[in-house]
């Protein structure tokens, strides 16, 4: 909370110059810029580019640069020139809501990539809302995001008009965990335990609800602070229960460390979702061997529809790994180039003054067969594909289990 009231001032100020500047003609900026009929649209990308989670917000990244660069090389979108504005959330919601407000101001700014966190996404919605500006993480997996917070009850209201996502909810994804550990990993008795996020409390709960529902028992839950990395208390706590395996819901920095301690005292698998799924969990973790992780889509290696991305990654030279979210933040990005493509058609091959508004509006529309498979997004933002994979450290590495689309 350091700085609050230079953070206010500057907020006021920046919308103060953002009523002169969100719909200045574009057609005007590239006759002055000297740049003849081309004209510039901007893509956002928000990640967290450095800390604890940054092995993923580079994949997200460098795959958003890469999808920006094939755009601009295959003229995808005549006279117009892709560029891409990234900034580091540092997986803190204060710098994500920061940020937000840079992406608002830059009036060639058309779409945002990201971010990572369920919790970053929820200070930048309203922001990026209330400018009129697309927003399009390959990430975020809280279902509130997208079908408000009354979504348990059935009452599923979209908040934000200018919210989408290439990867599926956390209602599909806690489901999916719990099938998979009750159905084929034949466990009955579970410890849960979360980060008291709201990605890992959302993921927990939906996992909860799930497991007991197929006649599965939660012998004990417990949520910790994912600062930490002593865990022994609760790991005390794991092994009187008689637990056959726990259930985190949270990310791989805490996550790692969990794994390890809680294997040093009993030998069960400790299960979560695609905030474990990285290398960097089996990196951080000299005791990951028979843990298990759920992703959304199928593995980008074993799809037909990725090889170009993948082949393309490789021969850009990028030395961070595309990581989880890779392929779909290429989709996430081409769809908002998809948008842009079809407003520009639209307006005799430039870019209208309400581009935002219009890029929005196309954004419903946007349809093509991306890396991670079809590419749509249904009433709520949500995106129609619900393929999820559980995977399993195998060897040191990631392996997929199971692949299957959830309904």
């Amino acid at each position: 909370m350091r700085h609050r009231s230079l953070l206010i001032l500057t907020t006021v100020l920046t919308t103060g110059a953002l009523t002169l500047t969100a719909c200045g003609s574009r057609d005007d900026d590239s006759k002055s810029s000297g740049g003849g009929d081309t004209q510039t649209v901007v893509i956002g990308v928000d990640a967290p580019l450095t800390g604890d989670l940054s092995a993923l917000g580079l994949g997200i990244k460098n795959s958003a640069d890469l999808a920006v660069k094939t755009a601009n090389k295959d003229k995808t979108v005549p006279g117009v020139k892709f560029e891409l504005q990234a900034l580091d959330d540092q997986a803190q919601p204060s710098v994500g809501q920061q940020n937000a407000q840079k992406f608002i101001g830059n009036k060639d700014l058309l779409g945002v990539v990201g971010p990572l966190n369920s919790g970053v996404s929820q200070s930048m919605q309203k922001p990026l809302n209330d400018a009129t500006l697309t927003q399009v993480s390959p990430a975020n997996t809280g279902t509130e995001l997208t079908q408000g917070n009354n979504w348990k009850t059935g009452d599923k209201k979209r908040p934000f008009k200018t919210y989408f996502r290439t990867a599926t909810t956390d209602a599909i994804q806690g489901a999916f965990a719990a099938k998979y550990l009750f159905d084929n990993a034949k466990v009955k008795d579970v410890y849960l335990i979360d980060d008291q996020k709201p990605y890992g409390a959302g993921l927990a709960a939906s996992f909860k609800t799930t497991f007991t529902e197929l006649g599965g028992k939660i012998v004990g839950t417990d949520h910790i602070n994912p600062d930490d990395r002593d865990f022994n208390s609760v790991v005390t706590k794991v092994k009187r229960s008689g637990a056959k395996a726990v259930y985190y819901g949270g990310e791989y920095p805490a996550g790692a460390p969990l794994s390890q301690q809680l294997k040093d005292s009993v030998q069960i698998p400790l299960m979560g979702g695609d905030g474990m799924y990285s290398a960097d969990f089996i990196s951080l973790n000299k005791k990951a061997e028979g843990d298990i992780a759920t992703s959304v889509g199928k593995p980008v290696e074993e799809l037909d529809s990725a090889k170009k991305f993948i082949a393309d990654y490789k021969t850009a030279g990028y030395k961070d790994a595309y990581e989880a979210y890779g392929g779909g933040t290429y989709d996430a990005t081409w769809s908002i180039i998809e948008a842009v493509k079809a407003v520009v058609a639209d307006n005799d091959g430039k870019l209208p003054d309400d581009a935002r508004a219009k890029v929005l509006d196309a954004m419903s529309k946007v349809k093509f067969d991306g890396v991670t498979g079809p590419v749509s997004f249904d009433e709520y933002g949500d995106t129609t594909n619900t393929m999820m994979t559980a995977y399993q450290v195998t060897s040191g590495k990631w392996a997929s289990k199971l692949s299957e689309a959830v309904k």
